[in-house]
């Protein structure tokens, strides 16, 4: 293959059919993976299965996280770059192409991301999107930009020694850790940090599950909770951007929150405060364990 050699590392938990889809969707890629590193927190048959089928290595580790999957991922990683997305996630054939093209730019970002979309087909009834990303218009990221609008995680790819020596993903952070989510952000920032530029490639598109109405309830509280422990980890090391990060995460949601107040708008009036609601309790968490070293 042409350009960097891309290894893939999927974290996958408990979701072995979703694992088959995301791994289907691997192996339609114009341009191929140079390995697939599948690494299962939720050991099982089928997973396995599925990984030997798509010719990917198995990799079991203890429940730990999301950021322990992936930094295990990195660990096994052979290749240049380490992309990344989850098992509820199927990447579209041009992907791999479309990250290693933004990689390979002049002059070269540390990072790529792109779109995620919705998957294709008819919408299930009762089921919403989450974690959409929609825009068509490349962007490069780079300085004080809140860093949870560089990218995410489940659409994700950089030079696997800039990932290594930046130490990974922060353990404390992501699903399955106290810190619930956002390690993606925290990652994304220290690559901004330290004078990086971030792309966000449109043909580098990735999908994802539809998703009922109690997840996408979770997922804002969870992610609210995720933001306000990465600014806390940071507000505990003297870093005054993330008391910014704060601020703006609370005025996403205050404005719309009011709205949906106006409109008696339940189900968006419930989304909001939920988001809200999981900031304070997150930032304490950074902070306690920002100070504590944990």
């Amino acid at each position: 293959m042409s350009g960097p050699r891309i290894t893939v590392g999927v974290a996958t938990c408990g979701r072995p059919q979703g694992l088959v889809h995301c791994l289907a969707g691997l192996l339609e890629q114009t341009e191929p993976a140079f390995e697939i590193v599948v690494v299962d927190q939720a050991p099982g048959a089928a997973a396995r299965a599925a990984s030997a089928q798509a010719g990917a290595r198995y990799v079991e580790q203890e429940r730990r996280g999301l950021s322990a999957s992936r930094n295990r991922a990195l660990a096994e990683c052979t290749g240049d770059v380490l992309a990344v997305t989850d098992d509820d996630c199927v990447p579209d054939p041009g992907w791999i192409a479309g990250l290693a093209a933004a990689l390979t730019r002049v002059p070269a970002p540390v990072a790529a991301s792109g779109p995620i979309l919705p998957p294709r087909g008819e919408q299930p009834r009762g089921t919403f999107a989450i974690s959409l990303r929609e825009s068509d218009a490349p962007v490069d990221h780079a300085g004080r930009v809140p860093p949870w609008h560089a990218g995410s995680g489940a659409n994700f790819a950089a030079p696997a020694e800039r990932l290594r020596a930046l130490g990974g993903w922060d353990e404390r952070l992501g699903t399955g850790s106290p810190g619930r989510a956002a390690e993606d952000a925290d990652l994304l920032y220290r690559l901004l940090r330290d004078g990086g530029t971030v792309r966000y490639e449109p043909s580098a598109v990735v999908r994802h599950d539809w998703q009922p109405r109690e997840r996408r309830l979770a997922t804002r509280w969870s992610y609210a909770y995720g933001v306000g422990a990465m600014a806390g980890l940071w507000l505990a090391r003297g870093e005054p951007e993330a008391a910014r990060w704060l601020a703006g995460y609370a005025r996403m949601h205050v404005r719309p929150l009011l709205g949906a107040l106006r409109r008696r708008d339940r189900d968006a009036l419930r989304q909001h405060a939920r988001a809200i609601g999981g900031l304070v309790p997150g930032a304490l968490y950074g902070l306690r364990a920002g100070r504590s070293g944990g």
